[in-house]
């Protein structure tokens, strides 16, 4: 059965031309072997006409090209003069063309700087941007208000959060991306027979020969648009250019950290997806529109993946997904008062939780069931604030549910954060891990790896009981989490953590590399992934709230230093100013950008209009020719293959958005081999790898002598590398207490296998004041004899279990006496043989190596097996000038060599 693969983009690079009468886009790959044109008129004041050559030029041929160009171009009385063809910028993408008032905008991307790669595929952050005006000056009709809309326009600064990738489809998750590869063939092969531009993709030069060519198909889908942002700038474009001109870009955050276990590399991936849907500010965005929609929506995916092994189809990959947004109804905050907290109203009643329905059915028919809602928001007030809104779900949910099959309803959790985070008798971080453990248990998570054989030899009650679907594969996430509080900010973060956590100790299990699906806090792989989601929350919080993060989860331990308090002050401080004076800008930039508004002649400006209400709510002014049902309230067939979601599922629906052709295994379109290392280039290592990733041994394992390196042994807060190379010099003495919370495998070249581990059950805590079996005192520094004694001590014990300063014990000396006995013994073997020693309680040791004859003074090599020896035999006769004759593989070899080098 033939394989499937990604498409890459064929134009990475990217360089327009200009002359008087057009722009000439010229894109090419990244190894510059194939290049395309994009002719652009300008002489069109207010319309936009672009020409896509459909050719595909070679390098010597696009160069001729671009001769004749600047030739034809110059004027008769100049002919030796300037060039009539000049380059204007050079870029790596296309966001996408806009009109205001006057003529077209094209917008191009000028830098980029890579986040993370995932199996290859590289992930870039937009750095900075470039904004073209297309129409020449002579047929320029200018307009006084175009210069404003342009300010506005960018203002939505581009060089913040944007990503974009050239063969990974950021607006889908990566178990869409990896399912969507595992389908069968047969149900896309006639519509791959039917592309006209296959014949030249897969033209063999040796078919006449006979020879088998293995066949790939490469794949490419529509994206899932709510979750791309320049959808509508690429809109009157996209039927007419060549899909590799189409890049779509994402808002929100990605960031990549690698966990070492034991010289092991773990990539940890967070990508964040904001939805371009009823997107906007604080104050300005509540609630949900009429289509569904709520503010402040983003999916959050964390990837983990074991780095050692690159490709999809032969690496160990898993991810799990969960989502935060404001709660699905029509409420809002009036912010004319100037208060910190303005009062909640409910804008529109919904009796029969019409609008709640049209959100959930969106949810089922992307992520499939249960869906899980985690409301976090306050129930006790002396005045009703936050109260409302649970006052408004809970029915609404309870209401939907009738409807719905009773192993596919929606699931309500409610609890009062805000409360136990005041009570000095509960445990906030606590109770927030018991229900993770529920909803991981519930949803399952994504692997596309079956069980591993550690995992019979390390079972776990907990990994039977654990939901999703699973399948030959792996293990399929179905159903999520959707988290929410009134912001959807700083509690919703620290519960989105909490649930992260806990997915990721049963990825690092599903992918053997802990025993036991749990881990602690205060291990450098819990740390690594604080700081992730750390990084996740005040990116989102500055998107959204004006401001980073004002409760983090350190607060929620009550661990935070004494100078955090008046951080969160500053924070809040800062979040109250962007909400009251600069949130209507940004606002106008979010809806210019998103196309939400579109001026035209005639119309009321953007900052005329009184409320951008009805600018997110189209249909609030129109009658519905059909109307939504209030009981069958989700869409057509997504009941049908619940629990699995309908938009992953193989059928004739989610087949139309899929375009697939055939290609040769060695095509440079899915070979992302060379696509990220570049073989023919000469390229750096910066360019190549994300050097500036957080590295777990580097920035979190201390650096004193005689430290556990498993990131998942538990230290104390201040014991990280920074901290105990900076309190070197301190004459206070530290007890360090380290418990392994997950051991992790050993290194492949140890045979023991590690099974110590603590107990997982939820009654254990952890209590800074216990010291386990396996923990040891250890005084970091002091400028005492007494203290360099200790540590030496210490240094000593550590790798080798004794302490070398102390007399070994009398059993111990009988040990080593009988050990020396015996190689004396083996030593003079012959000259002794006749001699037959009689000693009480001899050692008897059995030979374990593989080789016939081994001991301290002769070993006998291995035999070679006939297929070494032949190779070894071909590789002399070949330096001696004997070549023997090529075999069909050698052939086979050749011919992809030809064909991919001059073909």
């Amino acid at each position: 059965m033939p394989q499937s693969a990604a498409v890459i983009s064929g134009l990475q690079r990217m360089v327009l031309y200009e002359t008087r009468a057009r722009y000439f886009l010229v894109g090419s790959n990244q190894a510059q072997t194939k290049h395309r044109v994009l002719k652009i008129d300008r002489t069109e004041p207010k319309d936009l006409v672009i020409m896509d050559d459909k050719h595909v030029y070679s390098q010597q041929e696009v160069r001729e090209l671009l001769g004749r160009l600047d030739l034809g171009n110059r004027t008769k009385m100049a002919q030796k003069g300037p060039s009539g063809l000049s380059r204007a910028v050079s870029a790596v993408g296309v966001v996408g063309f806009v009109r205001f008032l006057e003529g077209y905008y094209m917008v191009l991307i000028t830098k980029r700087r890579k986040m993370a790669d995932i199996g290859g595929h590289s992930i870039y952050k937009i750095e900075d941007t470039s904004m073209i005006y297309i129409p020449n000056d002579s047929v320029r009709v200018a307009h006084p208000d175009e210069a404003r809309y342009v300010r506005i326009f960018q203002n939505m600064d581009l060089s913040s959060n944007f990503y974009f990738s050239y063969s990974y489809d950021l607006s889908h998750s990566l178990q869409h991306n990896l399912t969507l590869l595992q389908r069968p063939y047969e149900l896309w092969s006639s519509a791959s027979a039917g592309d006209a531009r296959n014949k030249q993709d897969s033209f063999d030069i040796f078919e006449d020969e006979g020879l088998p060519t293995q066949v790939v198909y490469g794949v490419r889908a529509e994206p899932y648009y709510k979750y791309v942002w320049n959808g509508n700038l690429l809109k009157r474009v996209k039927g007419v250019v060549h899909p590799d001109w189409l890049m779509y870009i994402i808002h929100g955050f990605c960031g990549q950290s690698k966990l070492l276990i034991y010289g092991r590399p773990v990539h940890i991936t967070l990508i964040a997806r904001r939805s371009s849907k009823f997107a906007g500010t604080r104050f300005l965005k509540r609630g949900a529109n009429c289509e569904g929609d709520v503010a402040n929506e983003v999916e959050t995916e964390q990837i983990v993946h074991d780095a050692s092994v690159m490709s999809f189809a032969v690496g160990s990959y898993s991810s799990y997904v969960q989502t935060r947004g404001s709660v699905p109804l029509y409420w809002s905050q009036d912010i004319s008062t100037m208060m910190p907290k303005p009062p909640i109203r409910l804008d529109q009643a919904d009796p029969y939780a019409h609008i709640a329905g049209l959100h959930f059915d969106q949810m089922l028919q992307r992520f499939g069931s249960p869906i899980i809602i985690f409301n976090l928001v306050k129930k006790r007030e002396k005045r009703k604030h936050e109260k409302i809104l649970s006052e408004e779900l809970y029915p609404a949910v309870i209401n939907l549910n009738q409807f719905l099959p009773q192993q596919h309803g929606i699931e309500y959790i409610a609890w009062d954060m805000a409360r136990y985070t005041k009570s000095k008798l509960c445990n906030v971080l606590d109770r927030l891990s018991m229900i993770a453990e529920n909803v991981v248990k519930r949803t399952g998570f994504f692997v596309n790896r079956s069980d591993f054989y550690c995992h019979a030899l390390h079972p776990d009650e907990r990994w039977g009981d654990l939901g999703g679907s699973v399948s030959a594969n792996g293990r399929v996430q179905t159903g999520v989490l959707r988290t929410n509080c009134v912001d959807c900010l700083d509690r919703t973060n620290t519960a989105q953590f909490m649930v992260g956590k806990c997915a990721l100790a049963y990825q690092l299990y599903a992918l053997g590399m802990i025993d036991k699906p749990k881990l602690q806090f205060d291990t450098d792989c819990v740390r690594l992934f604080e700081e992730l989601y750390e990084d996740h929350g005040d990116t989102l919080s500055l998107q959204y709230g004006g401001s980073q993060l004002v409760h983090r989860v350190k607060t929620y331990r009550k661990i935070a230093p004494w100078t955090q308090h008046s951080k969160d002050i500053m924070q809040t401080l800062s979040r109250y100013y962007s909400n009251a004076f600069s949130d209507a800008d940004r606002q106008d930039a979010i809806n210019l950008f998103l196309q939400v508004y579109q001026p035209a002649e005639g119309k009321a400006h953007l900052w005329d209009l009184p409320t951008d209400f009805y600018l997110h709510q189209k249909s609030t002014m129109a009658l519905p020719v059909h109307r939504r049902s209030y009981t069958l309230w989700w869409s057509e067939g997504v009941l049908s293959y619940l629990p699995i979601a309908l938009d992953q599922v193989p059928c004739e629906q989610t087949m139309k958005k899929l375009s697939v052709k055939r290609v040769n295994r060695f095509d440079e379109s899915i070979d992302i081999y060379a696509d990220f290392f570049r073989p023919d280039q000469l390229t750096s290592f910066d360019d190549t790898f994300c050097k500036a990733m957080t590295n777990s041994a580097r920035e979190f394992m201390p650096k004193a002598a005689g430290v556990d390196p498993s990131p998942f042994t538990v230290r104390k807060p201040e014991e990280t590398a920074k901290s105990v190379l900076g309190n070197k010099s301190s004459k206070e003495e530290t007890l360090v207490q380290r418990k392994t919370a997950a051991s992790a495998p050993p290194p492949p070249s140890e045979e023991a296998i590690s099974s110590s581990s603590e107990d997982d059950s939820e009654e254990d805590r952890d209590d800074d004041a216990s010291v386990s079996q396996r923990s040891t005192p250890l005084k970091l520094a002091s400028h005492s004899g007494e203290a360099q004694e200790e540590i030496q001590q210490q240094v000593c014990k550590e790798p080798y279990g004794l302490n070398l300063v102390q007399f070994p014990a009398e059993q111990d000396l009988l040990i080593y006496q009988r050990f020396a006995r015996l190689g004396e013994r083996r030593q003079r073997r012959r000259s002794a043989a006749s001699e037959h020693l009689h000693l009480p309680n001899v050692i008897c040791l059995e030979p374990v190596s593989r080789f016939p004859e081994d001991s301290v003074y002769a070993a006998a090599a291995p035999q070679v097996d006939g297929v070494s020896r032949h190779v070894f035999e071909s590789h002399v006769m070949a330096g001696r000038g004997q070549v023997p004759p090529l075999a069909r593989h050698d052939l086979l070899i050749y011919r992809d060599y030809v064909k991919n080098r001059f073909m």
